[in-house]
């Protein structure tokens, strides 16, 4: 697979960018700043993301008053099951990450439990069920120090990037909206947000007719969202065709008091795309997008001089990606379509055994 192919061109890469900053603007107000008309956006958007080349979502930060837990999981597997226990996976609501890695393990998987007796009996009764597993190991997220939007974009001028992030936007939820206090995340707010994980720009009517609300209560349970430090955005390209195809995981070991400096140290670094804290023989796992294969040397390099302390203790390239997010992505790495992460999804035991 060539790693800088492409298919998108100038009008859409602007496209992508002007909806990372305003995610639920109108055709109208994004008119005024690309310069195309209402329809014509309307026809490349749909044109992106029924090919699967884009995506824009959104995903809940939490849910009610306690964080959800996350944990990296690796899956070892019989030999020839890897791809079907990743494909069976992919499947699952409470997987964020899928991918077939290159070093001493197949499978490696975020996961996305409730909690820790959650998180034992998704692994006891599911994925260590399966006919292809033979061996996993886990290790807990005890903190998340960045998880960004590794491919913000920078097609439009400082002036379009104003017009979108002005007073005249701030309730589509773009990054000049004030951020609030999170307030509780109500049944409604869940509801809502797996509506929107597979595309964040579905109105409030057909969001209404859905969740059983009135049209007004949903617009302002959006506004109350958008505007609050509870949603994560997602509106990139597909991994493939973003000029970061290649994903990695690097282990590494800090001393306990040099965590949090050096984790937002290496949260600076532009390849990172998630930093995390961890339980086992390594206490931090960072999930890059990377040019090229090659980049690994160089990011691994470079985490090392902007931090003395640390020593990297494992990386791990992925042979193919399955899901990112809530996205399934194809063998030709477009999006195929996406399952939204349910954290009240049926118990383990009754889905699985």
């Amino acid at each position: 697979m060539p790693t800088g192919e492409t298919v998108l061109g100038e009008a859409d890469l602007a496209l992508i960018h002007a909806l990372q900053l305003a995610p639920r603007a109108s055709w109208t107000q994004l008119s005024a700043v690309l310069g195309a008309s209402p329809d014509t956006l309307a026809r490349r958007w749909e044109h992106l993301t029924a090919g699967g080349y884009a995506w824009n979502g959104f995903l809940l930060r939490h849910s009610g008053g306690e964080a959800p837990l996350y944990a990296w999981v690796e899956v070892d597997c019989a030999a020839g099951r890897s791809e079907e226990t990743a494909i069976e996976l992919t499947g699952d609501p409470y997987t964020l990450g899928v991918h077939e890695v290159t070093g001493d393990t197949d499978l490696m998987l975020l996961v996305l439990c409730p909690d820790l007796a959650a998180l034992d009996s998704y692994l006891s009764l599911r994925v260590q069920r399966l006919p292809g597993v033979t061996r996993s190991r886990t290790q807990v997220v005890t903190g998340v120090h960045s998880a960004r939007n590794l491919w913000q974009l920078d097609q439009l001028t400082p002036r379009q990037a104003r017009q979108l992030t002005g007073p005249t936007v701030p309730a589509q939820g773009g990054p000049g909206v004030p951020r609030r206090r999170p307030q509780r995340v109500t049944e409604l707010d869940e509801a809502l947000t797996l509506e929107l994980a597979g595309d964040a720009r579905r109105s409030a009517a057909e969001l209404a007719r859905i969740c059983g609300a009135s049209e007004s209560t949903v617009r302002r349970r959006l506004d109350a969202l958008l505007g609050g430090d509870v949603l994560i955005h997602h509106c990139v390209p597909a991994p493939r065709f973003s000029g970061r195809p290649v994903w990695a995981l690097i282990r590494a070991d800090v001393p306990s008091l040099a965590v949090t400096p050096t984790a937002a140290a290496m949260a600076r670094l532009r390849q990172t795309r998630l930093v995390t804290s961890v339980t086992g023989g390594h206490n931090l796992a960072v999930g890059a997008w990377l040019r090229s294969v090659g980049e690994l040397h160089d990011i691994t390099t470079t985490m090392e001089r902007a931090a003395p302390s640390l020593r990297i203790t494992g990386t791990a390239l992925s042979l193919r990606t399955h899901k990112s997010g809530a996205q399934v992505l194809g063998r030709d790495g477009r999006r195929l379509h996406h399952i939204p992460p349910d954290l009240h999804a049926p118990l383990w035991q009754d889905r699985f055994v």
